[in-house]
Parts: C-alpha cells; structure tokens; sequence
C-alpha cells in the first residue's frame, strides 16, 4: 500500500472526514484490520483563512508548498490537498513536488463525467464559486458549471465560514442550500458538486432535489485508487 500525504485543517472538520474515509475505504477493499497509511500535516486555519481574506494567496501558496514537500520528505506516494478553496494555489504545491499531487477538481470532473452529467452546480465558497481555478479546471474538462445568483452565493459561502468551518449544522442553512440546490435545477442542473470539504456535513442526497457529487468522497476515491495501484 502506498503511503498518502494530507495537507489538512481548512477546517479540521472536514480532515477528519478525510481520515475516517480514507480509512473505511481501505478495510473496504482489503478486510480485516487494514487500515490506510496517511502522514497528515495540519494548518492552523486562523492563518489561513486570514491570507484568504487579504489577498495574501502567494503567501498562502508558499506556507502549503512547504507541508507538501515534508510530506513527501517523510515518505509520502501522493499529496492531496484537503481544502476546494486552497486549490487557488495548487500550482505552487505542485511546483516544488517529485511526486503526484492529486488535484481535487480533476476528481470531480471524473466523477462528474462518469456518472453523465454534463451541466452541474457549484457550491462552495465565494472564491471557488466566482474564480476560475475551480470552475475553469472543470469547465476545461467540458462540463457546463452553473453557480447560485450574487445573494445567495455570498450567504452560502458565510454559512461554510461562520458555522461549517466551527462545526455548526444548523437547519436553517440547510433550508437555505436546499433551496439553492432548488433553483439550480430550474436553471437546468442535472447535479450539484458540494465544491467545499465541509458542505456534506450540512447536505445529504436524500434531502436534494438533484444527484449530489460530494467532494471529499470522490477525492478521497481517487486517493484510495493510486494508494493501491501496483
């Protein structure tokens, strides 16, 4: 089994689903007490989030390039980063990388195709929903993403900070992505990717009028695919 490098905490909550999954997996596909091999190195999000909020993404850039360097100095096979938004500066993890780092939008693009849909909405952050780091990877990939209007982008994106990111399920907010997952099929959504690590924690799919493509799940796939690839 090969040995995979998580660069987590934006939030912890959300890397602690990373875990559990990446672990459930494993047992999954070999039984037993197999569990998988993970090395993890954990921001604090304070700083993070701080950087996000002042524009500060080279510096941001710079500060994860290094975890996922020591990542692989410690013996990591592959990297994943464990945050939708922080993708913003993948291209400085990768830069300093001998070994494979597995972009998140690339897995939802192949899950996304693979199970047909061609027109999907975003959910996530106000960065990931209005940028192109995100949306360009999978609109590159031929997929047509739709985002929520102004209002309720900017109301998504402060329930992830204010209460998902503090690991607050409050059902108010759920009303409010269901609605919005509402409307996104009225637009002609045929899917709905949860483009943020916490988001599945508020939604499942039985409550969604559309098919949910969960981040963190597909992503966690892909991990699980290399780490037991020959």
């Amino acid at each position: 089994m090969k040995t995979v490098g998580l660069i987590g905490g934006m939030s912890w909550e959300s890397t602690a689903l990373y875990y559990q999954l990446l672990n459930q997996g494993i047992r999954e596909r070999l039984g037993g007490l197999h569990s998988a091999r993970i090395l993890l190195a954990s921001v604090d999000f304070y700083e993070i989030e701080s950087m996000q909020q002042q524009g500060r993404w080279q510096e941001a850039g710079v500060l994860l390039a290094a975890l996922g360097l020591q990542l692989e100095r410690a013996g990591a096979d592959c990297i994943l980063l464990c945050s939708n938004t922080m993708h913003k500066v993948s291209p400085q993890i990768e830069a300093v990388l001998s070994i494979p780092f597995l972009h998140l939008a690339d897995a939802t693009a192949r899950a996304v195709k693979e199970r047909k849909y061609t027109r999907v909405g975003l959910l996530g952050t106000s960065f990931t929903m209005e940028e192109d780091f995100y949306r360009g990877r999978l609109t590159a990939q031929g997929l047509d993403v739709l985002v929520p209007e102004q209002n309720r982008r900017r109301e998504v994106s402060r329930i992830i900070f204010d209460e998902l990111c503090c690991g607050q399920v409050v059902e108010e907010s759920r009303i409010t992505y269901l609605k919005t997952i509402d409307d996104l099929a009225e637009q002609g959504a045929q899917a709905v990717i949860l483009g943020c690590t916490e988001i599945g924690m508020l939604v499942k799919s039985p409550q969604s009028s559309l098919p949910l493509v969960d981040t963190t799940a597909v992503h966690v796939e892909a991990a699980i695919e290399m780490m037991l690839s020959p």
